[in-house]
């Protein structure tokens, strides 16, 4: 399924949608807005304050595009106008829960649970059956003070809530949730590296395929089926819910982002710029109101720009893609990086700008780059990499030599189980060893030592543990590649090009690097095919290539 309908819609009239909402009010207001640019979701609950039952629809809403700060703030305004709406509690102890993008739930987070499922409780004699199953799960959830390992805690508010789905069946939300229970167990690893559902990953999307039978339009069954089915072999599952979410809640970011997740995979470049670029416009509606940019919605709207950056480096569109790093890096301002220095440090963010101009071949301006913050080891490592590869291409081996060994002295100061995205920056730096010193030896006349080291880093990338955008952002395979043309090694170099393809689809360097080779073979019918495939994902591209990296001029 393609989404045409999304895809043909202007990016003007999409904004229309992100205007500010109509009650403003910042975080140091007591009293939080509501929203008028969220969607129409609602749940019945248990209250006498119809103004309650507005922000209890509106803190779910917000729970379940896990911006758990506004979830939090909706609910407590819903105690406040109706102490006895148990799911006001509910909500605010869930809301200080964790969720797969933040298992950890601290011990100012959980005592704020239990103190709010202990205040539902003079409200569970009028709370309906299935609220009460909701809170009885809930306080699973929770200890005081929390232990280390929240394993036994997760399974056992997994279980209850498995109950719960047997003893509800028909109720889409408690589908939803016990979904969410189980996802829980297993953060961004519900498939294994060769793709075969981990256990429980099957009972999960069983259970969200019937959610969305219930409820088509249920934000959070359309949430996390994208995250269900995105590192399977099969994302296009997901294709349906991705179109739903595009305009289910047009001014939450996370959501409007969240269809560009399954556009990426499934070679809908034009559709995950157009996604990210309204996330964009929906954060800056958002935050118009707010004084600062909490810690981990600070990582979220990294996210919007960083998967943009991604989705127009692989269709050419060297301006977007460098506006929208460096808008990134203005946004996240150095006093979120100094608060935040982890997340900055192992989101990447902050060498992005120097890896989306070394994608376009930008040595100059990646050289120029100022030195990181301390504080971020991770980043400051990569910046000796992108020195190292700038240099090999602009041919100054000297300093490339200089930048290489800095890389590889900075690289074991890593901490072994420092995190880089979904997986360890040990990881993603044995990638960054290998492309450097393969690009350092080819480029130097050693070319076949360093295609041997290029290879390398392709085993390298494979391995890395999935995400989106790729903790590895330009694929080795276009640099291999484009060493194997200059090389004249045609044949390897279609192979690597399909490859490829196959891991990003329809990705324009990768569409013209396989075109290439095949013309280099003689195989001009097999060509124009892909020159016209390339010819459709690079429409919008202001760049013209004659190879699929930019660290060599092609063939």
């Amino acid at each position: 399924m393609v989404r045409t309908t999304f895809a043909a819609k202007t990016l003007f009239s999409m904004m229309i949608a992100c205007l500010p909402p109509s009650v403003k009010a910042g975080d140091d207001v007591p009293v939080p807005p509501l929203y008028s640019n969220i969607g129409s979701f609602h749940r019945r609950v248990t209250t006498k304050s119809p103004l309650a039952q507005r922000f209890v629809d509106q803190g779910l809403t917000f729970l379940y595009s896990y911006n758990y700060g506004e979830s939090m703030r909706s609910f407590r305004q819903a105690a406040a106008l109706d102490a006895g709406c148990a799911m006001a509690w509910w909500g605010i102890a869930a809301a200080n829960g964790p969720h797969i993008n933040d298992p950890t739930v601290t011990a100012e987070h959980a005592k704020a649970a239990l103190d709010a499922l202990n205040k539902a409780q003079p409200a569970m004699a009028s709370a309906t059956p299935v609220e009460q199953a909701l809170l009885r799960a809930a306080a699973k959830r929770f200890a005081d003070p929390p232990p280390a390992d929240r394993k036994l805690l997760d399974l056992a508010y997994a279980d209850a809530m498995r109950q719960a789905w047997k003893d509800f069946p028909n109720d889409a939300d408690v589908g939803a949730l016990f979904a969410e229970s189980l996802m829980d167990l297993r953060p961004w690893n519900l498939w294994t590296s060769d793709k075969k559902p981990q256990p429980g990953t099957e009972e999960i999307t069983a259970t969200l395929e019937i959610v969305l039978k219930l409820a088509p339009m249920h934000p959070l069954g359309n949430h996390l089926t994208i995250h269900a089915w995105e590192a399977s072999p099969t994302p296009d599952k997901a294709d349906i819910a991705a179109d739903r979410l595009h305009d289910l809640t047009p001014g939450i970011a996370h959501m409007v982002h969240m269809p560009s997740h399954i556009d990426v995979l499934r070679g809908r470049w034009r559709e995950a710029v157009l996604a990210n670029e309204l996330a964009v416009a929906a954060d800056r509606a958002y935050l118009h109101s707010k004084k600062t940019i909490s810690g981990i919605y600070g990582g979220y709207l990294g996210h919007n720009y960083h998967m943009l950056a991604f989705a127009t480096m692989m269709s050419g569109q060297s301006k977007r893609a460098i506006h929208a790093i460096d808008e990134m890096i203005t946004r996240l301002s150095p006093e979120w990086v100094k608060q935040n220095p982890a997340l900055a440090d192992s989101s990447g963010f902050l060498v992005m700008p120097m890896e989306v101009r070394m994608r376009f071949g930008l040595w100059d301006e990646v050289l120029a780059a100022s030195d990181l913050p301390e504080n971020c080891p991770i980043a400051r490592t990569l910046r000796h990499y992108a020195r190292g590869v700038s240099y090999a291409a602009k041919k100054q081996f000297n300093e490339a030599h200089a930048e290489q060994t800095l890389f590889q002295e900075a690289r074991k100061k890593i901490a072994p189980d420092a995190a880089f995205g979904l997986g360890l920056a040990t990881d993603v730096l044995a990638v960054a060893d290998h492309v450097l010193a393969g690009e350092l030896l080819f480029q130097s006349g050693r070319r076949e030592e360093g295609l041997a080291e290029l290879r390398k880093g392709v085993v390298s990338e494979d391995a890395l543990h999935y995400d989106e955008p790729p903790d590895w952002i330009q694929p080795v395979r276009h640099a291999l590649g484009a060493a194997l043309m200059t090389a004249g090694h045609f044949a390897e170099a279609e192979q690597v090009y399909r490859n490829d393809l196959a891991k990003r689809p329809e990705n324009g360097w990768g569409l013209f690097g396989l075109m290439r080779s095949l013309e280099k073979q003689g195989r001009p019918d097999e060509a124009a095919s892909f020159r016209a495939r390339f010819a459709k994902v690079w429409k919008d591209a202001d760049i013209r290539l004659s190879t699929s990296c930019l660290c060599l001029p092609g063939t």
